[in-house]
């Protein structure tokens, strides 16, 4: 899959899809699921996979470089196991799954993941604080969304409506929200590059790709940075729930 492979309505649709993950990496985490489905609607939906993790990528290491004294490490040091184990999950699913069964699995769980944190913000009494989450109940919660996001992050690159929704619950603020976020995708990412590559997800076909349109990234990225300080606590929460579920249907529809 080269840029020679696409007509100019595709590559365009992959542009605006590659400045969006720039845009959700420094601003509204959950609208990378429109990115991803725009992907698997232009490219076959396991070979987009390895299109885009280079793209997120890049955007991984924007964000790092905007909010990286914001990340709060017990937090991401509580998930990496449970993450790890999901990645390999994912691994084996894909040897497995075919375009079909990736895109309908994908899309329920983002739903699921949507439902379920809007219930629990409106049955939840109070909000946890992030460093206040060392209950069994909330190790256990830790370890059930670690495997779930990073089965998803490794079948489709949809882990960041899962740790966005894992996020949200814990009671994390927009700076300490995208902080952890961006150390936990570029770290989660970079890790999950030899098993793309070991699948065949990513050649120098698909490289070639991602230098075209990496390039998309970068305004896409200070359009968040300028974008987020403009957008209240309330609303930020509102905005990343309803991307998952934009991003949960279209990945459910034929």
């Amino acid at each position: 899959m080269t840029p020679w492979h696409l007509n100019g309505w595709e590559f365009a649709a992959l542009a605006f899809a590659a400045l969006l993950v720039g845009f959700s990496k420094t601003a509204v985490s959950g609208a990378n699921t429109v990115s991803l489905a725009v992907f698997a609607a232009v490219l076959p939906a396991k070979a987009s996979t390895g299109v885009l993790l280079p793209i997120l990528i890049a955007g991984d290491v924007l964000a790092v470089l905007t909010y990286r004294r914001h990340a709060h490490w017990p937090t991401l040091w509580r998930l990496f196991p449970a993450v790890a184990a999901g990645v390999v999950g994912g691994t084996l699913f894909l040897v497995w799954a075919d375009d079909g069964i990736v895109r309908s699995s994908i899309g329920a769980i983002l739903l699921l993941m949507a439902g379920v944190t809007v219930w629990r913000r409106r049955t939840a009494e109070a909000e946890e604080e992030p460093d206040k989450v060392t209950t069994r109940a909330g190790r256990a919660k830790a370890r059930s969304y670690g495997v779930l996001g990073g089965f998803t992050t490794m079948v489709a690159n949809a882990g960041g409506p899962v740790m966005s929704m894992y996020l949200l619950s814990a009671g994390f603020r927009k700076l300490g929200f995208l902080g952890t976020s961006a150390f936990f995708f570029l770290i989660v990412n970079t890790s999950k590059l030899p098993f793309s590559a070991g699948l065949g997800l990513i050649d120098a076909g698909s490289l070639l790709l991602d230098a075209a349109l990496v390039l998309f990234v970068v305004p896409g990225a200070f359009l968040g940075k300028w974008a987020v300080n403009r957008i209240d606590q309330r609303l930020f929460e509102r905005l990343v729930i309803a991307a998952t579920v934009v991003g949960g249907v279209q990945l459910l529809l034929p």
